[in-house]
């Protein structure tokens, strides 16, 4: 059962589900007096009826059991290995795809235990991580602008699955779980976070300019829409060297309608460039929904001379499953096997962001309360997972609190060490600043003459003054 919440000014508002609670189901007093005499068992009954009602749920189709549960007596990895990780599940992903221009991928995406309770633990830390940022940020240890991913971890997770480190992914500022799922640790990114030396930038990027270069994780960008012309130059890099790798260039749905994003999937089609554009569609661009900001949020459209596929975001499968059709479809179809003129894809990713769109803003006053706590409810992604390894007997709910528990421990002990880092020197200001033979190179005598400077100047009148001195 589903209940639509529309807009009475406006028709095309994108569907929310209604909060399990809030779904109308008529009791009688004499029902109501027997649900409070067997509060344990309705309580069961009711959790069984959401698991099947979830409008978005990834169904296993083939059951089995797993000897998996040693494994889940001590901490997970994102390297960690399984004794059985050949017993083959079936899993059916929540809803149909929707395909522009190309037949979509079957709706069966195998997996395996080891992969399902990845999953869950992998979600798990990113979520964990999201929540200590904002507890950070609040006590002033993060400073600056911080954009968190909590919601959406079942992208970052989904699309990892399907792909390899040597394929590169690009991204915008709400970037730190992405980061994660290229292999960085907690540490390098609670570093960053809050400006120290052991900081994936060395503490000079901060929240929104993630790096793992030798993972093929080529950032976190702070202008809207910018880093997509980036991902098509690296897939254009990837084509000229003959590379059997592609691009993931990621946007939101608020940079859908910047004129850059048209120009780079122009000339990605153009080129047959092995580029696939991912909309992360979260609905919510600031504070303004889809649906005051774009006349069709059909995003997967956009390119009507490129296929296009709607993919449930909430749902790491089928994420995983859209992102490996992707994957071979852009190599099976590019200009490393034959000329295509329909070489790159967009994929729509319907997620959802649970924070504001940044720590300034609480997320509440262009959106309900009642709307976000319906989106938990019926389509956490975490939530799903952990639905799918109890039902399949893969681990007990002790076994997942348990990981949970080890999550907190993990995230808590990187906070610490990441505190213990130093700050950077004020002399890194000048470093990373030109390629090294190319420009000017500040030398020790120059920066001995500066360094009174600091603490007086702004970085800006201390860059007018280098400059001065320099030219």
């Amino acid at each position: 059962m589903s209940h639509k919440t529309t807009s009475s000014s406006n028709p095309n508002r994108p569907y929310v589900p209604t909060p399990i609670s809030s779904v109308a189901f008529s009791l009688t007093p004499s029902q109501q007096q027997q649900k409070k005499k067997k509060k344990k068992k309705k309580k069961t009954d009711r959790e069984t009826m959401a698991v099947r009602r979830l409008s978005s749920s990834s169904l296993l189709t083939s059951p089995s059991k797993s000897p998996l549960l040693p494994l889940l007596r001590r901490p997970f990895s994102f390297s960690s290995s399984s004794s059985d990780d050949k017993t083959v599940l079936t899993v059916e992903t929540s809803v149909p795809f929707t395909g522009h221009r190309i037949d979509p991928p079957s709706r069966s995406v195998e997996t395996t235990p080891k992969e399902l309770v990845g999953f869950f633990r992998d979600m798990s830390m990113m979520r964990r991580m999201e929540i200590a940022a904002d507890s950070l940020y609040k006590a002033k240890l993060i400073r600056g602008f911080c954009h968190l991913y909590d919601g959406q971890e079942a992208v970052a997770v989904g699309m990892e699955s399907a792909i390899t480190k040597k394929d590169c992914i690009i991204t915008a500022y709400r970037d730190h779980c992405i980061y994660l799922g290229r292999g960085g640790t907690l540490l390098e990114a609670f570093a960053e976070l809050m400006g120290r030396t052991a900081g994936c930038s060395k503490g000079k990027g901060g929240s929104m300019h993630f790096y793992k270069k030798d993972s093929g994780f080529f950032g976190g960008h702070g202008i809207v829409g910018a880093q997509v012309p980036l991902g098509c130059g690296l897939a254009f890099a990837q084509k000229y060297n003959k590379e059997d790798t592609v691009t993931f260039a990621m946007y939101g749905d608020g940079a859908a309608n910047q004129g850059q994003l048209f120009e780079a999937l122009n000339m990605s089609a153009l080129w047959d460039l092995p580029a696939i554009l991912v909309c992360e569609n979260n609905h919510y661009g600031m504070g303004t929904a889809e649906w005051r900001a774009a006349k069709s949020p059909a995003y997967y459209k956009r390119g009507d001379y490129v296929p296009g596929l709607k993919v449930d975001g909430m749902d790491a499968f089928a994420v995983k499953q859209a992102c490996k059709f992707a994957k071979e479809y852009a190599l099976k179809n590019g200009p490393i096997v034959r000329h295509n003129p329909e070489t790159i894809e967009i994929l729509e990713m319907d997620t959802y962001r649970y924070h504001g769109h940044s720590m300034s803003d609480p997320g509440s006053s262009y959106r309900t309360r009642d709307e976000i706590s319906g989106v938990r409810q019926e389509r956490d992604p975490i939530e799903r997972i952990r639905k799918l390894v109890l039902s399949h007997e893969l681990a007990t709910a002790a076994e997942l609190k348990e990981i949970e528990k080890l999550v907190r421990k993990e995230v808590d002990e990187a906070i610490a060490q990441a505190k213990e880092s130093p700050m950077p020197d004020p002399s890194e200001l000048f470093t990373n600043v030109y390629v090294k033979g190319y420009g000017v190179e500040v030398n020790d005598l120059s920066m001995s003459l500066l360094t009174p400077f600091f603490g007086v100047f702004s970085p800006f009148q201390i860059h007018i003054l280098i400059k001065s001195y320099f030219h």
